[in-house]
Formats: C-alpha cells, structure tokens, sequence
C-alpha cells in the first residue's frame, strides 16, 4: 500500500530538492569565477570584469554558507524518516522530484559533452573552457550518480 503524501512531505522533498539545486549552481558559479579569474580570457579581461567575478564570488559563497546546510538538514530529517517509515521512500512526490533530478542532470551531462565536441571540432578548446567542462560533468555527474544510487539501493517498486 502506497502512502500518501501530506503537505509535510511535499513541503521537506521541495526543499530537499530545491536547496540540491541551489546549492549546485552556487558551487558552479563559485567555481566557474574562480576560473574566470586565475584563467582571465585576454579579449575579455578588463578591471571591471576581475571585480564583477570577484562580487559573484562572495554571492556564491553567501549562497552555499546559507542553502548547502539547508540541504543537509533537509536530507537527514527525510532519511531518519524513512528509517523510522519505509514506506515513505515510495511517496510519488519524492519519485517524481528524484527522476525529474535525474533526467535534468542526464541533460546537462549531454549538453557538456555536445559543447566540448563542437568546441573540438572547431579547434577552439582552451583550458579555461576545459575546467567549466569539467566543473559541469563533476557536479551533475555526482549528482546523478547519487541520486541512481539511492533509487537502485531502496527500490520500492
């Protein structure tokens, strides 16, 4: 018998969901600035672009200090819940917001390697670009192989 969900566990797989996203992207960001800075594009490099990546930095970093520990009480409240009722991991809300994560981060992995081959195929690959790349793959790769994991492991189906 499948459970349904109340406006409590809609409410803590949103946020779970949401703060996972935020998080990525803010480490993203962090990252892809820190790129931006230590491998300045010559064309590109002006005072004013050192300072714009340097305030998008302390943005990142304000972003994870709040959301990523957000996340993680988020996860760990949902997980002892579904230790204490296992038929929790079987709630449609948590089912369709893990599969949507998941085909978002098959995307994105796709998109990474569609833009690495282009940039290949038109000789333009650069370190710089290179790092985003691989930055991209990391995160949405960890995330999905996560999140697959997890599903694989408590299959309730």
């Amino acid at each position: 018998m499948e459970r349904k969900s109340g406006p409590k566990d809609v409410f803590l797989h949103l946020l779970a969901i949401l703060t996972l996203y935020g998080s990525a992207g803010a480490f993203i960001t962090l990252i892809f600035q820190y790129i931006n800075v230590l491998l300045p594009d010559v064309l590109e490099y002006s005072i004013y672009s050192v300072t714009g990546s340097y305030s998008t930095i302390r943005f990142a970093i304000s972003s994870l200090v709040v959301i990523f520990p957000i996340y993680i009480l988020s996860s760990w409240y949902l997980n002892k819940n579904y230790e204490a009722n296992p038929e929790k991991r079987g709630l449609r809300i948590r089912k369709w917001l893990l599969y949507f994560t998941l085909f978002a981060a098959a995307l994105i992995i796709m998109g990474d390697l569609v833009a690495l081959i282009n940039r290949l195929l038109e000789g333009e690959l650069t370190l710089r670009f290179s790092f985003k790349v691989l930055t991209m793959a990391f995160v949405a790769g960890s995330v999905f192989g996560y999140y697959i994991v997890d599903l694989k492991k408590n299959k309730t189906e």
